[in-house]
């Protein structure tokens, strides 16, 4: 953030393995919580989730984990969490800083699988953690490199790509350039590269769709891909069986639940398509798999801001009050906005997404 205002954070959704969510009680949490956390006052900057336990980090550079691993460690400069590879950003003597790989049931204790050194001048590219968008793991301060979660753990990127930001999904790599191109690689079958089709792709691609149209963010689900772009659009593809593109899907309609997503141009050609009887006897489509950006419009005319993805679910945040999360287990695939922080009128200033759950960073209002 460019101005530290006193905030917090807030989770829902599942906790069953006792992740920090919340208040910390039970396996779900169905409305947003205060984050409980060890140690009462401390101010979180970043939290990175992965299915089974959370690591939040303070601005005093302190790790907690919470869940299926748990440890504490100090000197943090930033955290990214996956089921096989905990990674951190640590200070260390002198100049420069450390990149840790750690295995989350290690509980920080002992050597790390691998670590390596990261020059001075990189190491300070990386921003805070309330700070939307600032470069972070798992794209390296160099941002000539990335992380991932399986072997080989440091991946280069290829000579010349000005990497901004960096997303992983499941099977797939989204990465923004700075001048806002996208550009996806990894599994396809989808269709969560955003190239039309279902293939793989081995090197990095530029999404077409997409060309002269500068994006802010990109966020990548398990087999899906969201990005905003910098007039407050909101582009969705891949998969979108549990309707987390917000269209219509034929599982959530079978199930009786509400069918209302509105996507520009859709269904063109390449998306996945099917169709069932509406209430007037006209089919209805319902998109399985979307191939490509579908442009989403959002209730009211809401301009996006920043978006997060899960395995299964995204959460955006408009530049009013943008918001995800409600007081059941419903799925849906609409937008569809949480009244809790519009209620208690918290600007919300940053979303990430874990695998099942969410968190969300708010801040208090200034005084006029």
């Amino acid at each position: 953030m460019a101005e530290e205002r006193p905030g917090t954070w807030y989770g829902f959704g599942f906790c069953g393995f006792g992740q920090a969510l919340g208040s910390g009680r039970g396996r779900q949490v169905h409305s947003p919580e205060p984050l409980w956390t060890p140690v009462a006052g401390v101010d979180i900057c970043r939290v990175s989730a992965s299915w089974s336990y959370t690591a939040c980090l303070t601005r005093g550079g302190r790790l907690e984990l919470s869940g299926s691993a748990s440890g504490a460690v100090g000197g943090c400069r930033d955290a990214w969490a996956s089921e096989a590879l905990l990674v951190l950003l640590r200070s260390r003597p002198g100049p420069g800083a450390e990149l840790q790989g750690w295995a989350p049931g290690s509980v920080l204790r002992g050597e790390p699988l691998w670590s390596q050194t990261v020059e001075s001048e990189a190491a300070g590219e990386h921003g805070s953690g309330g700070e939307a968008g600032a470069r972070a793991l798992p794209l390296l301060p160099s941002a000539s490199a990335y992380v991932s979660p399986r072997p080989p753990f440091c991946r280069p990127l290829a000579p010349g790509f000005r990497a901004r930001r960096l997303e992983l999904g499941a099977e797939h790599v989204l990465l923004l350039d700075a001048a806002g191109q996208v550009f996806s690689w990894g599994g396809g079958r989808h269709g969560q590269l955003g190239h039309g089709t279902l293939e793989a792709e081995l090197e990095p691609r530029l999404l077409e769709a997409l060309q002269g149209l500068p994006m802010a963010e990109v966020a990548a689900g398990g087999w899906h891909s969201v990005c905003v772009s910098e007039t407050g659009d909101l582009y969705v593809w891949g998969w979108n069986e549990s309707g987390q593109l917000a269209l219509p899907t034929r599982g959530l309609a079978e199930d009786g639940k509400p069918v209302g997503g509105e996507a520009t141009g859709l269904p063109e050609e390449g998306s996945e398509v099917r169709a069932a009887g509406g209430e007037d006897g006209a089919p209805t489509p319902f998109i399985a798999v979307q191939p490509f950006p579908a442009l989403l419009d959002l209730p009211q005319g809401s301009e996006a801001a920043h978006a997060s993805c899960g395995s299964r679910h995204t959460a955006v945040v408009t530049r009013k009050y943008g918001q995800l999360g409600h007081k059941d287990t419903t799925s849906l695939d609409h937008p569809c906005r949480v009244e809790f922080f519009r209620d208690k009128q918290l600007p919300v200033e940053a979303v990430t997404c874990g695998p099942w759950n969410t968190y969300v960073y708010t801040v208090e209002r200034r005084k006029s």
